[in-house]
């Protein structure tokens, strides 16, 4: 089922470094770098968690996007979500999941509706979270884009993100994560 917000895909190209290429408040490093799950966390620091689906389609993997376990041209199933804590948008999400990788027991990755995948992926004690990287998003950005669209004062000057390939039974999926205004993440 295919269901698109005005803005998919808002896509999130970027310059992905290493965490230690950036000089980083504690409290935004502790965020960007948690290697736990990023609902559960957020769940911890408001009393109703929700996610909203922007869109979900199949396409071909961006070069832009591809890395050493996800080709470019490859066929992935792409997924934007916003993730809210008490009715504040906390973070933009973009999963790219191989339709290779949504087999046997993974295919419930394909129709999550509005459940975290976060959440589904954490419940698996045999996932591997792979390397972290870390990029920055200026005012230039899609991502920008989505948070005027949204209305969102930015206070900050640029927003953060995160993004790391997961393994699931040998079969890879990459989630990327920003920060947007007004997140506890930003918060000291």
């Amino acid at each position: 089922m295919t269901t698109e917000h005005l803005l998919f895909p808002v896509q999130m190209l970027a310059s992905w470094q290493p965490p230690e290429t950036f000089t980083l408040p504690n409290s935004l490093r502790d965020w960007l770098l948690d290697p736990g799950s990023l609902t559960a966390r957020l769940k911890c620091h408001g009393q109703q968690f929700r996610v909203q689906v922007l869109g979900q389609r199949i396409q071909t993997c961006d070069a832009a996007e591809a890395n050493d376990d996800i080709t470019a041209g490859e066929p992935v199933l792409v997924r934007e979500v916003l993730l809210y804590c008490d009715d504040i948008p906390q973070v933009f999400a973009r999963s790219l999941l191989p339709l290779s990788s949504l087999t046997g027991a993974q295919q419930q990755l394909a129709h999550l509706g509005t459940q975290s995948l976060g959440q589904v992926l954490f419940n698996h004690p045999d996932l591997l979270r792979k390397k972290i990287e870390v990029a920055v998003f200026d005012q230039n950005s899609s991502v920008a884009n989505l948070t005027n669209y949204l209305a969102l004062k930015n206070t900050q000057q640029a927003l953060w993100g995160r993004r790391s390939v997961f393994v699931l039974n040998d079969k890879p999926l990459m989630v990327a994560e920003i920060f947007l205004p007004n997140a506890i993440a930003y918060q000291k």
